[in-house]
């Protein structure tokens, strides 16, 4: 579904721009969306980016080839270096061998010299002498050129092996450049592929599900929970397959610019699994199959941390839902109930009313109201439903406030929340989207 691409534009800016979204005033609803300003990648882009994948991987494959082909010669014992070694480790075996048969000789002469008569002439003492003499240098010659020798096979031996070193370290730099290579385009591939299938699949609809929030203090202080709930009500005339609601608690300072989510925990519960569940990442719980006109209720529970302080906070929530035969939809709205942060010891918080997102069916029927809070929006006729500025100020519609005094920074975070919550993000841009074609 096209919807899927936009959602995963929508929160790579949410994750990349988080300060923008925190600055967010209460013109958020009329500006256009960050996401909107990176334009969705057409097939032809997408083909593209495939061709020229495959074309450095085929290149980095090429490049490998060769490389091998330069590592098996550096690895063989007849590569020149591999020779040239060879023949420096043969000449100072010789040397070696030569020296040996020198200091032979040495020894030789002098024990000749040693075993002269005492009836030998003085000719034949001073022979034998230079005979020694002889030995000795050239015994001290032998030394010399084997030290020389082992010296060239060493550095012969150490050039070779560098040599062979080296081949193997650029072929692993050319292995990974293949296998960088093939990551880049199993990517690309698969993205195209997947896009492929997706521009002829269906996109998201807006449906009568809604979700509505009660129970929610109007302050929650520091160091306690606080339990509320959700109700989800499939107002379709047909069964849903898989149902899934979002909750999101997004809080910052009094100033507004600094975000505190670290200090909240969130849990659900339901009458199926009676347990507390710390609500997923992606903020989504799931209910499964709804029957039409049926609705189910999920327990929340909210805990602040006792070192959270003081501030302003948000509950975004809103609903959807996908069939096994690849339909889906949901509610185009999201309920955003404001709340004040107290700081620990501040006593407990009062409880507040209650926030509704409604959105109509295919027949573009207004959304339903709830107790203190309103979303409105149309179905697939593409009209928004409008209000007065202070209409929606007075009941806390949309991303109005809820128990709050300052409805502005309730809207600030609302917004950043709002791309956080990753299904508001998709029903977001399905409500613009319908707008658009107002």
């Amino acid at each position: 579904m096209k919807i899927r691409r936009i959602l995963a534009v929508a929160v790579a800016v949410a994750v990349t721009t988080p300060a923008a979204l925190l600055s967010v005033t209460p013109a958020f609803a009329d500006s256009k969306p960050a996401a909107e300003a990176q334009a969705e990648p057409t097939i032809e882009e997408l083909e593209k980016a495939a061709a020229e994948a495959q074309k450095v991987y085929d290149k980095a494959v090429a490049a490998q080839k060769a490389g091998y082909e330069v590592l098996e010669t550096a690895l063989s014992d007849e590569a020149p270096l591999a020779v040239a070694a060879k023949a420096a480790r043969k000449k100072a075996d010789d040397a070696a061998a030569a020296r040996i048969a020198a200091d032979q000789a040495v020894t030789d002469a002098k024990a000749a010299l040693a075993a002269l008569p005492d009836t030998a002439t003085d000719a034949e003492r001073t022979e034998a002498e230079k005979a020694v003499t002889g030995a000795e240098t050239a015994a001290a010659a032998a030394a010399t050129a084997e030290a020389d020798a082992k010296t060239a096979a060493a550095e012969a031996g150490t050039t070779s092996d560098d040599a062979r070193v080296a081949a193997a370290r650029a072929y692993g730099v050319l292995q990974k450049a293949v296998d960088d290579a093939l990551a880049v385009k199993t990517a690309a591939d698969e993205t195209l592929a997947k896009a492929r299938e997706e521009e002829g699949g269906p996109d998201c609809v807006p449906a009568n599900l809604r979700v509505t929030v009660s129970g929610l203090p109007a302050s929650v202080v520091a160091g306690t929970s606080t339990t509320f709930s959700l109700r989800v009500k499939n107002g379709t005339d047909k069964t849903l397959d898989a149902v899934t609601t979002y909750a999101n608690v997004h809080t910052t300072d009094t100033s507004g610019l600094k975000t505190t989510d670290r200090y909240m925990h969130l849990q659900w519960s339901t009458a199926a699994s009676p347990k507390w569940h710390a609500v997923a990442k992606d903020h989504s719980i799931g209910i499964g199959a709804l029957k039409a006109g049926a609705q189910t209720d999920v327990k929340l529970r909210l805990t602040a941390d006792a070192k959270a302080p003081a501030g302003n906070g948000v509950v975004l929530t809103t609903v959807d839902y996908v069939n096994k035969d690849g339909s889906c939809g949901g509610d185009p709205g999201m309920d955003a109930s404001a709340f004040k942060v107290k700081a620990a010891g501040s006593g407990t918080g009062t409880t507040g009313g209650s926030g509704t997102g409604g959105s109509t069916g295919s027949t573009g029927d207004a959304g339903s109201t709830g107790t203190s809070g309103t979303t409105g929006s149309t179905g697939a006729s593409g009209q928004q439903a409008q209000g007065s500025a202070s209409d929606e100020a007075s009941t806390g519609g949309g991303l109005a406030s809820t128990g709050a005094s300052d409805a502005t920074v309730p809207l600030g975070i609302a917004g950043a929340a709002a791309v956080a919550l990753g299904g508001a993000a998709v029903l977001v841009v399905r409500r613009r989207r319908a707008g658009a074609g107002a």
